[in-house]
């Protein structure tokens, strides 16, 4: 069917909706970039078009389009299809823990169930609100800025190894008006923290294995791979990690990270450091919780690791 066919069927944005979704699933799309479905993801997509936020109030789905709308919204639609990238990098935005947040392709698109964490503050792991958080590989800044929504108090350092990427999270800074106490730092892991001290650091790493990556849609291709990919287990990012976090943690700081699929590899590798898997309601699996304390008692052992497994 031609654009001019489909202008002259499709008249409301209920319309272009059910015809997205048709189109998404007979294109065998993926979701799983902030959406779960060909319906929802043209929605977004739709309404995005439309200078709209969903979820949008019934009463307007029945609202016809003009001819300029109808272009720009198959626009959207088609790039979808043809091009296999995240509906974000499309629409140049995504929602995260109740915030909008500018994204490109630069960045992975926010989509980590730690966002859950954030909304009940961290409980029961975080006795009291934190003086200072680090977001460790904040890509666009997602995870740190819905912290700092969260502790209004608090102050709050992004840090990542891609300048690429801190130029993102500073458009989120700038956008979301904490400017005067959420801070973009270049660093590779800790490399330009020494010295700080954090009540909390969060972080989603790269934590891909060689085999998930390869066989990952093409969406995920569209992303970043340094913000994917980490060694042929998934946890060369993770592993350094854990023998250098608790140095930069207060006493009763906590450290929090999301590992996804390489969390059965990451128990095996460490049965006896007490990690907290969290249990989410909103779905979602593979963070774990550990204390400083908990990370102190077993630095010595951490920091034997044998360095073939080394990042």
């Amino acid at each position: 069917m031609s654009n001019q066919n489909i202008f002259e069927s499709l008249q409301t944005i209920r319309d272009y909706i059910r015809w997205g979704a048709s189109q998404f699933i007979a294109a065998q799309l993926y979701f799983g970039h902030g959406t779960t479905n060909a319906w929802d993801e043209s929605e977004f997509l739709v309404l995005d078009a439309l200078h709209l936020n969903p979820p949008l109030d019934d009463i307007w789905l029945d609202s016809r389009l003009t001819q300029e709308e109808k272009i720009q919204v198959v626009n959207h639609l088609q790039r979808r299809i043809n091009e296999r990238i995240p509906a974000a990098y499309i629409a140049g935005r995504m929602w995260f823990a109740g915030l909008m947040f500018y994204v490109d392709e630069r960045v992975l698109v926010p989509r980590s169930p730690i966002a859950e964490l954030i909304g009940k503050k961290f409980s029961p792991w975080l006795k009291k609100s934190p003086d200072r958080i680090l977001d460790l590989c904040t890509g666009s800044g997602c995870i740190g800025i819905a912290c700092a929504m969260a502790f209004p108090d608090t102050e709050v350092q992004l840090s990542d190894i891609s300048y690429d990427a801190l130029e993102v999270a500073d458009q989120n800074i700038q956008y979301h008006n904490l400017f005067d106490r959420v801070f973009p730092i270049q660093s590779d892991y800790f490399e330009n923290l020494q010295g700080q001290k954090f009540d909390l650091i969060v972080s989603n790493p790269p934590y891909v294995d060689e085999e998930d990556l390869a066989d990952m849609p093409d969406e995920y291709h569209a992303e970043p791979s340094i913000g994917l990919a980490s060694g042929a287990d998934g946890l060369d990012f993770t592993r350094r990690l854990l023998r250098e976090a608790a140095d930069y943690l207060t006493d009763d700081g906590i450290l929090v990270v999301e590992v996804g699929n390489s969390w059965v590899a990451l128990a095996e590798a460490y049965p006896n450091l007490d990690l907290h898997w969290v249990n989410f309601e909103r779905g979602g699996d593979g963070v774990f919780v550990v204390s400083a304390k908990e990370l102190r008692k077993t630095t010595a052992s951490l920091r034997a690791t044998p360095p073939r497994e080394w990042n």
